[in-house]
């Protein structure tokens, strides 16, 4: 067969138009990178094949503590201010701020005995001497394990019934062990329950529990002037 120069050229053209139509529909070897694995750089600087950051465990989440509240006592002879142990005294806390508090029953009451070196009591009485009227009587929490120590505030109650306590407080002046939760070979003492203390302004509280005092009817060491709760505000 006799084969024209120009038949050999159509022949090399058609060759080159079959090699680009293989290498435009996939044909061919793959290439190293596109079967290479995806890697995930770690810590240490390794790979690690096939790991995508959906599969990475999250850190764990740590729980958050209650902030203790804080409130302001804001009175005749100055302003103090009383962190309240939510987490030891919940239940005394939550009647303390819930049923009196956020009710304004405080405004205008007096503290109405002093205890020299021991306590000052408030939190029931107006001026006059008159006992306000309060909700129900509250579960004594005083085995909470906290103490009677200076600057702590607690419940007062009756002596005779643990569980009496209503809105009536005394600030301790002094440690006052005798006062807290004991028990002994065959029962248990409930004591007066702790529920906060003061942590700014205890020279005024000081100031007020120095006072000079009066006796009026029952009543044997009221300060005297008066010294009169404004208000108890919650600030946290």
């Amino acid at each position: 067969m006799h084969i024209t120069r120009l038949t050999l050229l159509g022949l090399a053209l058609g060759a080159l138009i079959l090699a680009a139509w293989l290498s435009g529909c996939g044909g061919g070897a793959p290439s190293p990178a596109a079967s290479a694995p995806t890697a995930i750089a770690t810590p240490d600087g390794a790979g690690s094949p096939n790991v995508t950051p959906a599969s990475v465990p999250a850190a764990p989440v740590k729980p958050v503590k209650p902030v203790d509240p804080i409130v302001v006592v804001h009175t005749t002879a100055g302003d103090f201010q009383m962190q309240l142990f939510a987490e030891k005294s919940p239940a005394t806390v939550d009647n303390f701020l819930t049923n009196y508090v956020s009710r304004g029953f405080y405004d205008e009451t007096i503290f109405h005995h002093i205890e020299p070196g021991s306590m000052l009591i408030g939190g029931g009485y107006t001026a006059d001497l008159q006992a306000k009227p309060t909700r129900t009587a509250i579960y004594n929490e005083s085995r909470n394990g906290l103490s009677n120590r200076r600057g702590t505030i607690a419940m007062i109650r009756d002596p005779e019934q643990p569980h009496s306590a209503t809105t009536q407080f005394f600030i301790n002046l002094a440690d006052n062990p005798t006062l807290d939760y004991k028990t002994n070979e065959t029962n248990e003492i409930l004591g007066y329950c702790v529920f906060g203390e003061v942590v700014a302004g205890m020279e005024v509280v000081e100031r007020i529990a120095s006072a000079p005092t009066a006796a009026q009817g029952d009543f044997a060491r009221i300060p005297s002037p008066q010294v009169a709760i404004r208000s108890i505000e919650r600030i946290r």
